[in-house]
């Protein structure tokens, strides 16, 4: 093992080149782990490409957290405390995504706390688990149950923009959920429908996009 890296990984006081490696091994496995998850993910839209960036910063921070934390339980107890007014209210939706997080934070304490060999062995283990598990074959039905997801201008009319789309392409779908968002300027609709083909699907994302008000259109798998 080199000179820098051993002294990176002995708990003394930290110094400037001591932090540096740590937190650039820590980027360097975020990266490793945002990879994996593009690769095993198999989704295409906007959110894992949000999350991929979320898992390489997430490594870095926790790792800068173990940093500051130390030994120290005051440090500890005044970080929670510190953390307990910020509020999140992103849903995951796909237990693989919560899964992924949880990776990201075990590789940033690992590597802020300087158990190097715990990141060296867990990341490439994990990662090709990872991997293989998300290239397994789909054994979903073509026609399985979606989820339809529109976000529309309030002041236009669900009723009469989209359920007639909805009744043509997925017969039985049935309004699931509401909210609005963007600050109040959009409702966001989740329809649950039985059965969606994957022809349907992409021509139901087309069709709802041509409607004046709405914002996007999305047709997730259950």
């Amino acid at each position: 093992m080199p000179d820098w890296l051993t002294s990176a990984s002995v708990d003394t006081p930290h110094t400037a080149d001591v932090l540096a490696v740590r937190l650039l091994l820590a980027v360097a496995a975020g990266g490793v782990i945002a990879l994996c998850y593009r690769l095993g993910h198999g989704r295409e839209h906007a959110e894992p490409r949000t999350l991929t960036a979320t898992l390489v910063l997430l490594t870095a921070l926790l790792s800068m957290v173990s940093l500051v934390i130390g030994e120290s339980v005051a440090r500890a107890f005044g970080l929670v405390g510190a953390l307990s007014i910020v509020r999140f209210r992103t849903i995951v939706e796909d237990t693989r995504d919560t899964a992924f997080v949880i990776f990201a934070v075990i590789a940033g304490m690992a590597l802020g706390t300087g158990l190097f060999i715990v990141a060296a062995v867990g990341v490439p283990i994990i990662g090709l688990v990872a991997v293989a598990l998300g290239r397994l074959p789909r054994t979903a039905d073509a026609h399985a149950p979606a989820d339809v997801v529109v976000q529309i201008a309030t002041s236009a009319d669900p009723a009469a923009a989209i359920e007639p789309l909805l009744a043509r392409h997925c017969p039985g779908a049935a309004l699931r959920s509401a909210a609005t968002v963007r600050q109040g300027s959009m409702l966001e609709l989740t329809y649950a429908a039985p059965a969606v083909s994957p022809r349907a699907r992409l021509q139901l994302v087309r069709d709802l996009n041509r409607i004046d008000g709405v914002h996007t259109a999305e047709v997730r798998a259950r």
